[in-house]
C-alpha cells in the first residue's frame, strides 16, 4: 500500500484506523480525497475506492460549506478499515465544529445547483449518520461488503474508538 511520509496507522491488527487534520477549506477537502485514495488504493476494489472518494468529498465539502471549523481552523477526517471474509467494512468520519442545523437529507429542488450531497452519500454508502458532542459534530458513512446487511454504527464501527479519540499528542494525527 502506498504510504505518504508521516502517515500514522493507529492500530496493529488487520483493522486499520487513520486520522488526518486538514484545513477547513476547499484545499483541505482536496487533500483528504487524495490521502484516502493513496492510503486505501491497494486495499479495496477500484469501484469501492471511487465511491469512498466521492462520499468523502461530499462529507468534507459539507463540513466546509455548512459547519464551523474545529479549533485551529481545521476539520478532522478519519477512516476505518476492517477486512472480512466477504470484503472490507469501511467507515468514513468527518468531524467539524458543528453547525446550527443538523445534517439531514432534504427535498431536492431540481433547478438548484446544489443540495444533493447527502443524497449522494446515502446512495453510495450502506448507511450514514451524525454524532454530536460538546466539541462539534461528526458525520459518518459506512460501507458494508456486498450481501451484508448494513448496520448503523453507534459511535464508530465495531466499537472502535473514533479515529484520534483518546490520543492526546499531535504526533498521533497527521496534519496535511
Amino acid at each position: 500500500m502506498a504510504r505518504r511520509e508521516g502517515a500514522t496507522v493507529l492500530t496493529d491488527s488487520p483493522e486499520r484506523t487513520w486520522c488526518v487534520v486538514v484545513p477547513h477549506d476547499g484545499a483541505g477537502a482536496r487533500q483528504a480525497r487524495h490521502w484516502l485514495a493513496d492510503e486505501l488504493g491497494a486495499a479495496v476494489p477500484a469501484a469501492l475506492l471511487a465511491d469512498l472518494v466521492v462520499v468523502l468529498a461530499e462529507l468534507v465539502g459539507n463540513a466546509v460549506r455548512h459547519a464551523d471549523p474545529l479549533p485551529g481552523g481545521v476539520v478532522r477526517v478519519g477512516w476505518w478499515l476492517c477486512p472480512t471474509s466477504t470484503g472490507p467494512r469501511i467507515q468514513l468520519r468527518v468531524t467539524d465544529g458543528g453547525a446550527s442545523v443538523e445534517p439531514r437529507i432534504r427535498a431536492i429542488d431540481p433547478d438548484a445547483p446544489d443540495g444533493r450531497g447527502l443524497h449522494i452519500v446515502a446512495g453510495l454508502s450502506s448507511c450514514w449518520g451524525v454524532d454530536r458532542d460538546g466539541l462539534g459534530q461528526s458525520v459518518w458513512a459506512a460501507f458494508e461488503p456486498a450481501g451484508q446487511q448494513a448496520e448503523p454504527f453507534v459511535g464508530d464501527a465495531c466499537d472502535r474508538p473514533d479515529p484520534g479519540e483518546g490520543f492526546t499528542s499531535s504526533d498521533n494525527l497527521v496534519v496535511a
